[in-house]
């Protein structure tokens, strides 16, 4: 999608490129998500092209256990980019234009997703409710919408985003990127 972008050509290859530490820290976690996002991803599909009769309390429950492993880990890397990354190249380039704003709203549509559902399986859980296959796949839909947000999300990052943080970031910005992803942890 990005091969033939402007952008990409400007920056080069991601696998290629010589990031500084914390960018190469932001870069080397997306694998591990991005293996957890396949999976629940596969989950869904799974449950959704199942022609036997299906628990979905127990379905939904299995799901609900593979995203809160997938939080656990999203969060940090989520908090990184968002809190020091993001606002270090506001300096430079603004939050009108430009990839942040494009970030910011990717970031925002996983999370209110990811809150939509927990919030929901949460309520089912309180009222002891049994879920039909209708109230699974509309769960299943919000689970659909952070795969497809943050895979696309993730490939922009190491695409765009992180090639342009390196180049534009200076070695004081950079160390200071360090300094605040290590407080962090």
């Amino acid at each position: 999608m990005f091969e033939n972008s402007p952008c990409s050509a400007a920056f080069g290859d991601p696998k290629e490129m010589d990031f500084c530490p914390p960018l190469q820290q932001l870069y080397d976690e997306h694998p591990s998500l991005l293996d957890k996002m396949a999976e629940f991803n596969k989950m869904v599909m799974q449950f959704e092209n199942s022609e036997d009769t299906l628990n979905w309390n127990e379905a939904i429950e299995q799901l609900n256990e593979k995203l809160i492993v997938f939080v656990t880990e999203l969060e940090p890397h989520s908090d990184r980019e968002e809190d020091v990354l993001f606002e270090m190249m506001v300096k430079h380039i603004g939050r009108e234009g430009g990839p942040i704003p494009v970030m910011e709203h990717e970031h925002h549509t996983a999370k209110q997703n990811l809150k939509e559902f927990f919030t929901k399986v949460s309520e089912i859980k309180g009222i002891n409710e049994e879920i039909s296959k209708e109230k699974a796949f509309e769960l299943f839909h919000h689970v659909k919408i952070i795969y497809t947000t943050l895979t696309d999300h993730f490939m922009k990052e190491e695409q765009i985003l992180f090639p342009m943080a390196e180049k534009m970031l200076s070695v004081s910005e950079k160390e200071e990127l360090a300094a605040k992803f290590k407080e962090m942890k």
